[in-house]
């Protein structure tokens, strides 16, 4: 009975710190703030959690953020859930074209959405924050995937649009 209740305990154990390792990585918030403390009310945070993401302000010190500023890259996404029938890619352009972002959105035939975005980093971020997040106000997003972000040395692209 004494191992029995031993073994319990481990596989106890296991279960806890599983659960909050996915805790963690699951409701981590993909905002940056001057201060980074979270105020985005689409994060999962409390106003007093600190954001993982680096500050605003961290921009005006010399380092890798500072480099990036002006910068351009591009990323691949691809959402799923229900994003087809509505407005999701309606939305997608019109958020990305707020952001500053250039690229394209589309339908595809297994009833996701796909596109490409181009811009700097800081927009670039937040879209990818809006298409795991948000989207269109009737839409459910299951998962949102991205590319790798790449340097480019010019947009490919002249605004943000729908393929059909």
């Amino acid at each position: 009975m004494r191992q029995r209740r031993l073994i319990g305990a481990r596989f106890s154990m296991f279960v806890c710190a599983a659960f909050l390792v996915c805790y963690v990585f699951l409701t981590v918030p993909i905002v940056a703030t001057d201060d980074g403390v979270c105020r985005n009310d689409g994060c999962s945070c409390l106003e007093s959690d600190r954001c993982l993401f680096i500050p605003e302000s961290a921009s005006d010190r010399k380092g890798p953020l500072s480099e990036m500023a002006g910068k351009l890259f591009a990323c691949d996404f691809e959402v799923f859930g229900i994003v087809q029938g509505v407005f999701f890619r309606k939305y997608t352009q019109k958020q990305a074209t707020s952001l500053g972002l250039k690229g394209w959105c589309m339908n595809t035939r297994d009833g996701t959405v796909k596109g490409q975005m181009e811009g700097e980093a800081k927009p670039m971020n937040e879209m990818k924050h809006w298409l795991q997040t948000k989207g269109s106000p009737t839409s459910r997003i299951d998962k949102a995937v991205f590319s790798e972000m790449k340097e480019i040395a010019k947009y490919s692209f002249n605004d943000y649009s729908i393929k059909r």
